[in-house]
């Protein structure tokens, strides 16, 4: 599919991420996460059903099998 970002003449790969989500004071990392990116410009596109499960895995109460330190800039 071709990028939907005006003037970009590139095409959308399928391509697993790694997706950051902040939600109030806490920051969220998704690993392997399906997505469409752009082979010029970098632009990401996620399927309904891809926010619909990262929704899920945010509410449920399971302990994440990762954690990393979260440096501030200042």
């Amino acid at each position: 599919m071709k990028c939907s970002i005006q003037g970009c003449p590139g095409q959308y790969d399928p391509k697993l991420i790694v997706h950051t989500l902040q939600r109030g004071s806490k920051i969220f990392v998704f690993e392997h996460v399906p997505a469409e990116v752009c082979s010029v410009c970098g632009d990401t596109l996620l399927a309904p059903s891809t926010i619909k499960h990262l929704e899920k895995l945010l509410y449920t109460k399971s302990k994440p099998g990762k954690t990393a330190p979260v440096y501030e800039y200042a």
